[in-house]
């Protein structure tokens, strides 16, 4: 049993006045769920109010009180567990409502009353405490999410394209990150590094886009082909002026695919090639004939043709691939597409230069001109806010955390544009919108090449990628496909290489986390969060998303974008046939850390990773989840 309280607090110590949530004694809170002499009146006391505030030292107290009256024979087994299911009921109802203290108010005022009055009252320590929690006027209430999930109403799939990468001749992404050569003292096989394959593989990376980004409208694919030691090196104008070697190619392209099980996406020259050179790559790749560029791919040591189905035409082409008016870039697009044939059985997916974030004219001409258009793509980076300035990705504060995730949850609004736009000229939603180019994109890291790009990623890199990803499984009825950039050393990285040493971003964990939505059913779910905000803005503090898998098993992420304080879930889940006699099985995984600049490092790589998440519970037919600040949890349900 809870020790006793001063005969101040001893049933009700009052809040000061105004406040509508009282503050209850442990001894009372047990009393309401252990039948004892004067339970019903502490429970006729606490019902006059609406709710009773919770602190953790309370809980403690009385899940400890509990199970030591089990202890002692007081109560059995059974009686313990219906208690403790009561009181868990109360919280997730709501009737307790989780509240923190600050703490080092409370332990200030804690030690003035013992100075001023513990010769005199002979309280102890844990009194004095409970006095000064209620004595201090400052609480943290925990906010409560409202989520409502269907777990059978779902309808569509959310592919497991929307989780594809980036890779581009950019910085040390290829170079130093995927290539390290077939001499190279980091294990590698064929000259592609192998713990990143491994890495990779082991998110169930769906796609890999490449050779660019604006690198591509300037890509001339037979530099990249023959003996490497013959091939021309040319200047990489876009990305400060290096020397590009083309030692990795199309044939090493295709190569890593295959090691990564994944589906190659290559992005075709529009800018400054010709009809011509890409209707020859396309044939180079995929034909099985005896005509001269088959010939050419078996003289280079491939037999066999390769199957593509991904192929863009073009990239910004409204920018570094040409500064071209929509209505020029949607002629060109008919012309090019005209001539990108099938071969062998292959069947190509060809995807239209999109739009630049808000530039819905783009999106309008290019529906209007291309009637056979199958997908249009769409780039957007997340940046600071305007009139805020950009930092680096560990040089930030909390104004520049909540701009930040201010700035991803836009995308919602431009797909939503967008997608209105393509309705209109589609409504069968034929035409797949392709995300293939989004992000972060900081300040480049002090003491490195500007134009490599290259930054860290923290915490709040992956609440950008937890809420963005939660953004396009809710569209997955347009969005079909979406690649990060880029992959390795270069803005919103999944992995960061150093000679022989590689680390895995928190991104990277987000990413893991939630594979289990690929080609899974999207479930409709309605979140309403409490707002977290800085001075007279403010956002839903909690995203979410869930889906359905083959086997039945229902997976549900959530993340708390509040870098300040947890909040809870209420989660009732309909259509799913458990309840609190039948609860399901989970299992729960939560990516996590004390502050938001935490991020992984070459001697520190596991600062920032996926732990076990069990603060969670099914009681009162709902999923009752305390998501800890800036955190994502996901919620695997069977």
């Amino acid at each position: 049993m809870a020790p006793e309280p001063p005969e101040a607090s001893q049933e009700v110590a009052h809040a000061p006045q105004g406040r509508r949530s009282p503050y209850v004694d442990s001894g009372v809170l047990i009393k309401l769920y252990v039948l004892e002499r004067n339970s019903d009146a502490a429970a006729r006391m606490v019902a006059s109010f609406s709710s009773v505030k919770l602190n953790p030292l309370q809980e403690l107290e009385v899940r400890s009180a509990l199970r030591a009256l089990e202890g002692r024979a007081i109560i059995t087994g059974a009686q313990r567990a219906a208690a403790e299911h009561e009181f868990e009921r109360d919280v997730v109802m709501g009737r307790l409502r989780r509240a923190i203290p600050d703490w080092s108010e409370v332990f200030k005022t804690a030690m003035r009353l013992s100075s001023e009055h513990g010769a005199a009252t002979l309280a102890r320590s844990l009194d004095i405490i409970h006095v000064a929690i209620c004595w201090n006027e400052t609480w943290e209430q925990h906010a409560v999410t409202r989520i409502v999930l269907d777990a059978d109403a779902g309808r569509r799939t959310i592919s497991r394209h929307v989780y594809g990468h980036f890779s581009e001749h950019l910085g040390r992404c290829i170079y130093d990150g995927f290539w390290v050569g077939e001499a190279s003292p980091i294990p590698n096989t064929r000259g592609i590094r192998n713990d990143l394959v491994e890495a990779l593989r082991a998110i169930r990376i769906p796609n890999l886009r490449w050779p660019g980004g604006c690198f591509a409208d300037e890509y001339h694919w037979m530099d990249g082909i023959g003996p490497r030691e013959q091939r021309p090196r040319n200047i990489n104008t876009h990305w400060g002026g290096v020397i590009e070697t083309n030692h990795f190619g199309t044939h090493e392209f295709m190569d890593l695919c295959g090691q990564l099980g994944c589906e190659p996406y290559i992005c075709g020259n529009v800018g400054s090639g010709s009809v011509r050179e890409m209707r020859q790559w396309m044939e180079y790749l995929t034909s099985d004939a005896d005509d001269s560029m088959a010939e050419l791919r078996r003289a280079n040591g491939r037999a066999e043709p390769w199957k593509i189905r991904f192929w863009g035409v073009g990239n910004e082409n409204w920018g570094c691939g040409g500064n071209m008016r929509p209505e020029y870039y949607a002629d060109l697009y008919r012309q090019y597409a005209t001539y990108l044939r099938n071969f062998a059985g292959n069947r190509l997916y060809p995807i239209a230069c999109g739009a630049s974030g808000g530039d819905y004219r783009w999106t309008e001409v290019l529906m209007e001109r291309t009637p056979k258009l199958e997908a249009l793509s769409l780039h957007y980076y997340t940046r600071p806010v305007p009139g805020r300035p950009r930092t680096t990705a560990t040089g930030f504060g909390e104004a520049d955390w909540f701009g930040l995730q201010q700035h991803a949850l836009r995308m919602d609004e431009i797909i939503t544009r967008h997608s209105t736009i393509m309705d209109r000229y589609d409504p069968d939603r034929r035409v797949a919108l392709i995300v293939d180019e989004w992000g972060t994109w900081h300040e480049p890291e002090p003491g490195t090449n500007p134009r490599f790009l290259y930054q860290q990623s923290t915490m709040r890199d992956a609440l950008v990628a937890a809420v963005t990803l939660d953004i396009f499984n809710r569209h997955c009825a347009r969005v079909r496909g979406a690649q990060i950039a880029q992959t390795v050393n270069v803005l919103q990285a999944m992995a960061l290489t150093e000679g022989e040493r590689m680390l895995l971003t928190p991104t990277y964990h987000v990413f893991d986390l939630y594979q289990g939505h690929q080609d899974a059913t999207s479930l409709p779910l309605d979140v309403r969060a409490d707002p977290y905000g800085i001075r007279d803005e403010s956002i839903p503090a909690v995203s979410a998303s869930a889906s359905r898998d083959a086997t039945g098993q229902v997976l549900l992420t959530m993340s708390n974008l509040d870098p300040n304080r947890p909040h809870e879930v209420s989660a009732e889940i309909r259509g799913s046939g458990w309840s609190d006699a039948h609860p399901p099985g989970v299992k729960g995984r939560i990516l996590t850390a004390d502050t938001m600049q935490a991020h992984n490092t070459f001697d520190a790589p596991h600062a920032v990773r996926i732990a076990p998440f069990d603060d969670v519970r099914y009681a009162g037919g709902r999923l009752h989840a305390c998501l800890p600040a800036m955190s994502v949890v996901a919620l695997q349900l069977g």
